[in-house]
């Protein structure tokens, strides 16, 4: 499994309206990303609009591919693309994906396999 934490930046003046595109994501684009295998995923977003995201998948690649193939999310993230700063395509395959660098579980997993 791979964590993926990623980071993208909402423009300010579109802060509001992005929250409110995600009060209700419609079912069949919350249906392509959990078929593309994208478990636990949230968003966070900072009042200056720091957005952060978080998914568990198998594969990202193909998670990203099967994403940036399904119709519906690639109208979906073709209508996001304006609430985002400086953007080099899709948000869901520009975003600034973030190096872990703790987890609690594997360090505790390590702890119990040391002797």
């Amino acid at each position: 499994m791979q964590r993926v934490c990623f980071q993208l930046q909402v423009k300010p003046a579109l802060i509001e309206e992005y929250r409110e595109r995600h009060e209700a994501v419609p079912a069949d684009m919350l249906a392509a990303i959990e078929e593309s295998g994208r478990r636990n995923y949230s968003l966070f977003l900072r009042e200056d609009g720091l957005l952060i995201g978080y998914f568990e998948t198998d594969s990202l690649e193909e998670s990203a591919r099967y994403l940036a193939e399904h119709p519906v999310a690639t109208a979906w993230e073709a209508e996001a693309a304006h609430y985002f700063e400086a953007m080099a395509g899709r948000p869901d395959q520009s975003f600034v994906q973030l190096t872990e660098v703790f987890n609690l579980e594997d360090q505790i997993a390590n702890a119990k396999e040391t002797p």
